[in-house]
């Protein structure tokens, strides 16, 4: 049995890194950017008006209200392309160029305009409503970083630089299986000593949202033949397999001695760890195997600390692990005997703005009920109990 910190030592030497590909900026959200993004031109181009007014030379306006001549216009995408001169203003609109010569805009609530003259009626600063050129950024700066997670709020800043088309990691390929004869599909009714396969449809939401394409695959009973023949079928096609269920030590759990006759080498088959001890890791060629306990809470357990941070180290992720912090405990823990434990747990935040585990009522790695309302797990080392008002390691929950 392993240590948690060794296991995902194992798991991160043993990711293989997929090759990038080039896809159009309209499907490149939640996708690895597999290059450095660079400004391509100043931003802003040029001295933009930051309000509808009056261009003018703060010097005219110093003994404000002051009568001006208006000889221009100058409005977003059609500027006034002279040099503004002394006892003159020109007309702006919100992101327009501030034409040269000028160097403060008056807002037209402080100015009054009648037969080509305007007053300004207040005094202006130098660069006042005004965003100087390259102000937000120079042309030829870094933007963002190969290995960054596009999100939505990076897409203005890629189209705004040019980039029609992005270089990405390709995203993994993974098969999940489900294994145990008592396993039917969601669409049927569970007969006596039957039960949904609820893991399987579980860990691909939890496997896209990582970043992977994803197929589920037949249910595999409780066969050796009949799984050894599933996997070999699935790590033919796929980066990374996972397999829900018979990694335990009983007589109707396959999932390791078919691993070994499909020629698959095993890193760790136990880890100190509650939920997930059974969890196994393995590979084969290039396609990393996991065998995950078939209790749910295990499975979701397992995949967000070791399955999530593989796939996202296969498409070059910076951030591949699950974000932590501390929290108060609101109630007592205990620790398991001789094993970690990761539990899941509701976080909130009080009036006096700290962050406070609520425990669930959990009474088991079956219990997905529970699951379902987890917003972190909280780390409770081996052995020990904590107390109330104690302040506990947690791992977010994406």
């Amino acid at each position: 049995m392993i240590s948690i910190s060794e296991a995902l030592r194992i798991v991160k030497a043993q990711a293989v890194r997929l090759e990038p590909k080039s896809i159009g900026l309209d499907a490149a959200v939640g996708r690895v950017l597999a290059q450095d993004i660079a400004a391509d031109m100043d931003m802003p181009p040029f001295d933009r008006s930051q309000m509808d007014g009056f261009a003018v030379r703060k010097a005219d306006v110093s003994d404000a209200p002051a009568k001006l001549k208006i000889v221009g216009e100058s409005v977003a995408g059609t500027g006034w392309h002279n040099t503004l001169r002394e006892g003159e203003a020109v007309r702006i609109m919100t992101g327009a160029a501030v034409p040269d010569g000028a160097d403060s805009v008056q807002k037209v609530e402080l100015t009054d305009e009648s037969d080509g003259i305007v007053t300004i009626l207040k005094p202006t600063k130098t660069n006042q409503n005004i965003v100087k050129r390259s102000e937000e950024i120079t042309s030829g700066d870094q933007i963002f970083k190969k290995g960054e997670i596009i999100t939505e709020n990076m897409i203005a800043a890629l189209a705004s630089f040019g980039y029609a088309r992005v270089l990405v990691s390709r995203r993994p390929r993974v098969a999940i299986l489900a294994t145990g004869s008592e396993i039917v599909n969601i669409s049927e009714k569970p007969s006596l000593d039957q039960i949904r396969n609820s893991n399987s449809s579980m860990l691909k939401a939890f496997a896209e949202s990582a970043g992977a394409d994803v197929e589920i695959l037949t249910n595999a009973e409780d066969d050796l033949e009949h799984l050894k023949e599933s996997i070999s079928s699935a790590t033919d096609r796929c980066d990374c397999l996972i397999i829900s269920g018979g990694v335990s030590v009983g007589d109707y759990d396959f999932t390791k001695p078919a691993l070994r006759e499909n020629g698959a080498e095993i890193f760790f088959e136990k880890i100190s760890l509650k939920p997930g001890k059974p969890t196994v890791f393995a590979k084969k060629g290039n396609t990393l195997i996991f065998g995950l306990p078939g209790n749910p809470v295990s499975a979701a357990v397992t995949f967000f600390v070791f399955v999530r941070m593989a796939l996202l180290l296969m498409q070059s992720a910076h951030k591949y692990a699950l974000k932590r912090g501390f929290a108060v405990l609101s109630h007592p823990i205990n620790g398991a005997k001789g094993r970690d434990s990761l539990l899941p747990v509701s976080l909130k935040t009080t009036k006096k703005a700290r962050l406070k585990i609520e425990t669930l009522r959990f009474s088991g790695s079956s219990n997905f009920i529970a699951f379902s309302k987890a917003s972190g797990l909280v780390f409770i080392p081996a052995d020990s109990t904590l107390d109330k008002g104690d302040i506990a390691e947690i791992m977010f929950l994406p």
